[in-house]
């Protein structure tokens, strides 16, 4: 599913400057926060941003139907902490 797309579903990382970076791809959002999170050494979130039932569905099966359902005006769905450590050269 990670390549898939849906209308209603973007991924939100923050770039450096602190701006909102929207990806409609999640294995693009998430490799863009565990580059930033190699570059600087700190976590980094990927928020999942969910604009319909149907993209819920699409995203998370029935669990995140119900969940959107409850509370369809959450400004995130889901978030997602990524975190990278580069441990050098392994021998």
């Amino acid at each position: 599913m990670a390549s898939k797309t849906h209308k209603d579903l973007e991924f939100a990382v923050d770039d450096p400057s602190g701006r909102e970076r929207i990806f409609k791809k999640f294995d693009e959002a998430a490799a863009y926060a565990v580059t930033l999170a190699l570059s600087d050494g700190s976590p980094h979130h990927v928020d999942v941003l969910i604009h319909s039932a149907a993209a819920a569905k699409f995203w998370g099966g029935e669990d995140a139907v119900q969940q959107y359902e409850d509370d369809p005006d959450a400004s995130v769905s889901q978030r997602i902490e990524v975190r990278a450590d580069d441990r050098g050269r392994v021998y």
